[in-house]
């Protein structure tokens, strides 16, 4: 179980220090992966136009997996590109045997068709996990895994895991029901044996039904919208939100907060994930990790070996 933080009885899960933990962790696999199998596992990184956010989130990714030893491509686009170049550049990522998984960052640029796109990736380099077979193994029951999962989603699970915070049995409210976060941990959830109440903009009585649940996964887009109030004393709250709010104090003239109104659920819950420093470095994590399984399945080696 990784360090915790305690303040009374309240568990900070600390995001930051259990990512760094699982990079060790794939560092130690892919030099042995070399080693015995002459594989290095390789992420190719499609980024169109000149988004400051997307070129940030692309940037950390880089330097995460040059970290755990990696083969790292990348391929900046103008932003001006046409689709059919695009889709060029992803056949030959496609077709080139150094690279295991294909990262296209979103948004695109609107002339850019986004589901055409993600549809050109093969299932056997979807390093996000997102596409139809994928999902459809993550949902069904009796089938084979998917090659790779949702990354964000994959990272609250493993939080969970790691503190050792019980699923089986309890009652897990998913405030928000998008195919990146929402729909994948509802269906995560249920594969731990947890009772799934998806929320979303159109539910009746939500704040009843999150002072019923034992677990909050809060992905809703909305800045602190999750009080005290609305959570019961005890429950755990995963908060997956990331939303800028002013703060002339700070440098940047910003600070960064969830979903949730840490300070007035941290006196109620049990444990709660801090934002930033929360879930945001589980997904990078988590994306490592796919890499690794897909460079696996891609070389047809054993996951026991």
């Amino acid at each position: 179980m990784p360090e915790t933080k305690t303040s009374k009885e309240l568990l900070v899960i600390d995001g930051k220090k259990t990512a760094a933990t699982i990079r060790q962790e794939i560092k130690t696999q892919v030099l042995t992966m070399k080693k015995k199998f002459g594989v290095t596992p390789g992420l190719a990184t499609v980024l169109v136009g000149n988004r400051t956010d997307s070129a940030t989130y692309v940037r950390f990714k880089k330097r995460a997996a040059l970290e755990v030893g990696f083969h790292s491509i990348d391929r900046h686009l103008d932003e001006k590109v046409t689709e059919e170049e695009v889709l060029e550049v992803i056949a030959s990522l496609a077709s080139d045997d150094s690279v295991h998984a294909i990262l296209v960052q979103l948004p695109l640029p609107s002339h850019i068709s986004e589901p055409k796109v993600l549809k050109a990736i093969p299932v056997s380099k979807d390093v996000d996990g997102f596409s139809a077979e994928n999902i459809g193994h993550l949902v069904m029951r009796g089938v084979s895994p998917p090659l790779a999962m949702p990354c964000t989603p994959w990272g609250c699970i493993e939080l969970l895991l790691r503190y050792q915070i019980p699923m089986s049995g309890k009652h897990a409210v998913v405030l928000g029901r998008s195919n990146i976060v929402g729909m994948p941990i509802a269906a995560m959830l249920q594969q731990h044996n947890a009772t799934v109440t998806v929320c979303h903009s159109k539910t009746k009585n939500l704040e009843q039904h999150l002072r019923e649940a034992d677990i909050i996964i809060a992905a809703i887009g909305r800045t602190e919208f999750v009080k005290g109030s609305m959570v019961k004393s005890g429950a755990v709250v995963i908060d997956v939100g990331i939303n800028s709010v002013a703060d002339p104090s700070r440098k940047r003239g910003y600070r960064l907060v969830g979903d949730v109104d840490y300070s007035q659920v941290s006196k109620k819950a049990s444990a709660i994930t801090p934002v930033p420093g929360g879930v945001g470095p589980m997904t990078i994590a988590m994306l490592l990790k796919n890499t690794v399984n897909l460079a696996m399945h891609g070389s047809g080696i054993d996951s026991k070996a």
